[in-house]
């Protein structure tokens, strides 16, 4: 079974229903073996009770290779069985759109182990988005880091229709959505620590540190264990991903503080009504996001090194790497920064980096417009447009 996952209004939908349906229909696949159903709005309600939707499928199965392609399949009562029936009936090749993760991708995990694939769609990428933006790519990254890469909100005309949508889609699907799947009662709570947690997006955080800024920006309590798992509804929704920090010379996870990342900086941004847009923070979640495109694992990194106090001591410290990226047996440390031209900006940004002694590749994005290079140290200078634009980008 193939199951396509990802937030609201990515394009599961799209992709399963138009774009590979179209696939099957050039391939000559006849369109009686197609069965198509979704389980989305009023008018599909009533195929949500498995005793109508079962015997109705079943009756239109025909001879040879049947194509069940099931819309937002985690609206439908017992989809599990359901699906276990059809993976076991021969000729019957399953696909299924599914917008959260702790009610479809773990049941999947532990139902369907084996049997399924999990193929997990995101908000376009910077290079899909310019196929759509009719513009420079320097106007263009300043429209996605503004308004981020949800085809709706793409092909919206004006900035005031972005906003519009982007807003829209926020309180009206993500939220709304969140809160009734998990029972939250405490809304106006939950809606103000997602302000804190899109104020801090790149930066250390922990369930004690969010609630500490909750209590002291909003005036207002939450325990550490609610913040943990408000952060794991907004996680299961894909709205936001989280870093965990890594110790690169003792290989082993450290824990929280952790970083958190938006899978779309739009919806961040229309979180804050547009008002906070901290350069270095939203490069870093556009890096972040483009190598979650690429499939990496990413987490934050941590060089541990010993130094000597004035006072003749040995202490310990660390650096931080922002990215350490894990695909198979590739590796890459990666940097974001938004200039180097400053010599102690460019030594602190390339100081962690110097400090792991592997011969995995050392790279650093600049916003700098300055063309791709490599230092002395053999560390590999790529400008954001070439990195975002280019899939080899970190192997140049």
């Amino acid at each position: 079974m193939k199951v396509i996952t990802g937030v609201r209004r990515c394009g599961k939908s799209y992709l399963m229903s138009t774009l590979f349906k179209d696939h099957l229909l050039a391939a000559g696949v006849p369109p009686e073996n197609i069965i198509e159903f979704s389980f989305e709005g009023y008018a599909n309600a009533k195929y949500r009770n498995p005793e109508v939707t079962y015997p109705l499928i079943k009756s239109r199965l025909l001879p040879g290779r049947n194509f069940l392609l099931l819309d937002e399949v985690q609206l439908l009562k017992d989809f599990v069985p359901v699906l276990t029936e059809f993976m076991r009936m021969p000729g019957v090749d399953v696909y299924v759109t599914g917008s959260n993760a702790k009610q479809l991708s773990k049941d999947i995990a532990t139902e369907f182990r084996g049997r399924g694939d999990q193929i997990h769609l995101r908000p376009l990428s910077f290079s899909e988005f310019m196929n759509a933006y009719d513009g420079p790519r320097e106007a263009g990254i300043r429209e996605y880091s503004l308004f981020g890469g949800l085809p709706t909100v793409v092909l919206k005309d004006t900035p005031e229709e972005k906003m519009e949508e982007l807003e829209t889609l926020l309180s009206e699907v993500y939220l709304n959505d969140i809160e009734q799947r998990n029972k939250i009662r405490k809304k106006q709570e939950f809606s103000r620590l997602l302000d804190v947690v899109a104020s801090s997006i790149g930066s250390l955080a922990s369930p004690a540190k969010l609630a500490d800024t909750f209590s002291s920006v909003l005036h207002a309590k939450i325990s550490p264990a609610t913040v943990q798992k408000y952060l794991g509804y907004l996680d299961d929704a894909f709205l936001i991903e989280t870093g965990s920090r890594y110790d690169i010379k003792g290989r082993k996870y450290i824990g929280a503080p952790f970083k958190c990342y938006f899978t779309d900086l739009g919806l961040r941004n229309a979180r804050l009504h547009f008002r906070q847009h901290e350069e270095p923070h939203v490069m870093e979640n556009i890096v972040y996001n483009e190598l979650r495109t690429r499939r990496f694992n990413v987490d934050v990194g941590v060089v541990q090194y010993r130094y000597r106090n004035p006072e003749n001591q040995f202490l310990r410290g660390s650096l931080e790497v922002d990215f350490v990226c894990n695909k198979g047996y590739e590796r890459y440390y990666v940097q974001s920064a938004l200039t180097i031209k400053d010599a102690k900006k460019a030594s602190e940004e390339k100081r962690p980096l110097l400090g792991i002694d592997d011969s995995f590749r050392k790279v650093i994005v600049v916003d700098d417009p300055v063309p791709t290079y490599h230092d002395e140290k053999g560390i590999l200078i790529v400008n954001l447009l070439e990195f975002l634009t280019n899939p080899r980008s970190l192997d140049l």
